[in-house]
């Protein structure tokens, strides 16, 4: 089936592609103003919705109010009593609201996890920890970005 047929029949089935013309996540793009980021883990989320969704200008329609909490617990370990490995936990708690009105629009939350490995150098563990927090930062964006396109549909424009 060609990518003409492919999009016919999708385009049959009330499919439509979320930041094509009319889509909805349109409204989203370039107008959702983000809070400071609060500390590295902070500054990764905010990169990453900005990748997906776009930087705000002054004139947002929207703003963003964000609570991002993570915590870290040892999961492996030897028998020495070394720890191994660790998950890190994340949760973001978000509220879209509409920036003239502060009227609330949306309020959520989603939660993800990852892991690392501390069986190297310190130095290496240091890494690990860096790059899981890294990784969590952007499951959680992503997780957000999504919840927040499928409910664009409803927002004012």
């Amino acid at each position: 089936m060609g990518s003409g047929a492919a999009a016919l029949s999708l385009a049959g089935c009330g499919f439509a592609p979320v930041y094509g013309a009319g889509g909805a996540g349109g409204k989203l793009l370039g107008e959702v103003a983000l809070p400071e980021p609060a500390g590295p883990i902070g500054y990764v989320f905010n990169r990453r919705f900005e990748e997906r969704l776009g930087r705000a200008g002054p004139d947002a329609s929207y703003a963003l109010r964000l609570a991002l909490a993570t915590d870290e617990e040892a999961l492996g370990g030897t028998s020495a009593g070394a720890t191994t490995r660790y998950r890190l936990a994340g949760e973001v708690r978000f509220t879209l609201v509409d920036a003239v009105t502060e009227r609330i629009l949306v309020s959520d939350a989603t939660q993800a996890f990852t892991g690392y490995s501390a069986t190297g150098s310190t130095v290496a563990t240091l890494a690990a920890r860096r790059d899981a927090e890294q990784r969590l930062a952007v499951l959680l964006a992503d997780q957000m970005v999504d919840l927040l396109l499928l409910t664009a549909p409803e927002l004012p424009r």
